[in-house]
């Protein structure tokens, strides 16, 4: 029987060609990462939620989404890492995490002002 995968999907960035001469929008990102489904439900997916759980006291019936921005700006349900010593624990334990699972990432980059010049539409 052959293995099954799963591929979890992200962006970042808009889709906005009006913007993309402000470099601080000209680029849209979709990153995939790429597991082995039974991997998923025995390893990544059980790590991942203890770590949310203990930072961020996740529940199954409301789960903690790691959201960049909201982590970044600590607001909750991140307000735990206003604290130096708990975001060093948390970035240390998810670091640690992400050098230990096995998974394959992919990213695919668009400049949207030099698509915009070539193409002239989107």
């Amino acid at each position: 029987m052959s293995k099954k995968y799963r591929m979890y999907c992200d962006e970042v960035g808009n889709t906005d060609l009006n913007a993309s001469t402000d470099p601080n929008h000209r680029y849209l990102s979709l990153t995939g990462i790429i597991f082995e489904l039974g991997y998923v439900d025995t390893t990544a997916h059980p790590k991942l939620e203890k770590i949310k759980k203990a930072f961020f006291n996740s529940h199954p019936d409301d789960p903690v989404i790691l959201h960049r921005k909201e982590l970044v700006n600590r607001k909750y349900p991140f307000h735990a890492l206003r604290d130096k010593e708990t975001e060093e624990r948390f970035n240390n334990e998810i670091l640690r995490l992400f050098a230990e699972l096995e998974y394959k990432a992919i990213t695919v980059v668009i400049d949207k002002l030099e698509h915009t010049n070539r193409y002239t539409r989107w």
